[in-house]
């Protein structure tokens, strides 16, 4: 697959999570996180389950004990992420929850030098303050009241930075992107369930009266968006992908402006533009540099 076509499923996947915070943040009327966020799992696992087999099978190649290994470490990121930013859901404004999820654009470049002493290429270090700034922007310039919920969702970002730089090592090193992505749908997915009956009581009728945001979450944002994601970041580097996810929060405004009437301010669009110049600017000026590089002439004495 070419980088720009891995580029544009990324970009397809802030889409789908953008408008997810509307239903995420809806749902949450009716049923506990643990109850959302396991049915919204293993209903997305269950959907991408006949795709993944079918790699599978195609791709025989065993899967070693650290393949394994990684696939449970991608699982657990992804339910402690998605389970946090729930539960601070509970309290804090879709607005906020976009803005401070977007902060995994600062984390994942950091954790990824701390944990694998991997070195983004130095347009990294002015596209993501640059991105965190057009998502500052992009929410009005300022958070109205900070609380409980926003810190929760400050504490997910860490695990959506860690979901973003595990999930592109372990789709590379399996050559499985989407048996990965089911397996930690249903991992993460059965985890919320069990939880749920000890926490929260599942309630059937509480969920019939979710089941729009259920059906969105699940198929398009979680089996269609994190599949992608999946793919997508096997052509991309972690942390140019973390700042081509930070568009999420940009359809998050989309979507509060087209189903709930939002509008955003002036600051807001400069927010966009910001976000926009980020998401080009880490995608084009490195092969552009590149290309400089090999074609300046040399200079012998």
């Amino acid at each position: 697959m070419s980088r720009p076509l891995a580029t544009l499923m990324l970009l397809a996947c802030t889409m789908l999570w953008g408008l997810a915070f509307i239903a995420q943040k809806s749902a949450m009327d009716s049923m506990g996180p643990l109850t959302f966020s396991g049915l919204r799992y293993l209903l997305g696992g269950l959907a991408v389950l006949p795709l993944a087999l079918l790699e599978r099978r195609r791709r025989p190649a065993p899967l070693t004990p650290q393949h394994w290994l990684m696939i449970g470490a991608v699982s657990l990121v992804f339910f402690l992420g998605s389970w946090m930013q729930q539960v601070g859901l509970i309290t804090t404004s879709v607005t906020n929850a976009g803005f401070l999820t977007g902060l995994y654009v600062f984390f994942v470049p950091f954790l990824g030098f701390l944990l694998f002493r991997t070195r983004p290429h130095p347009i990294i270090y002015a596209c993501v303050p640059l991105a965190l700034l057009g998502i500052y922007f992009l929410n009005g310039g300022g958070l109205a009241s900070f609380n409980s919920g926003d810190l929760i969702v400050v504490g997910s970002a860490v695990f959506w930075a860690l979901h973003v730089i595990l999930l592109g090592r372990t789709a590379q090193a399996t050559g499985l992107p989407i048996f990965v992505s089911s397996l930690s749908f249903l991992i993460a997915g059965a985890a919320a369930t069990s939880l749920a009956f000890v926490f929260e009581q599942p309630d059937f009728s509480a969920v019939q009266s979710g089941w729009m945001e259920l059906a969105y979450t699940g198929l398009l944002s979680t089996a269609v968006a994190f599949t992608f994601q999946a793919i997508g970041q096997q052509y991309v580097p972690p942390a140019n992908a973390a700042i081509i996810l930070s568009a999420e929060s940009l359809f998050a405004a989309i979507g509060g402006a087209i189903i709930l009437g939002e509008r955003l301010p002036l600051v807001g669009y400069a927010g966009a533009t910001l976000i926009f110049v980020a998401i080009l600017a880490v995608e084009a000026l490195p092969p552009l540099w590149s290309r400089r590089r090999v074609h300046v002439p040399r200079t012998t004495n």
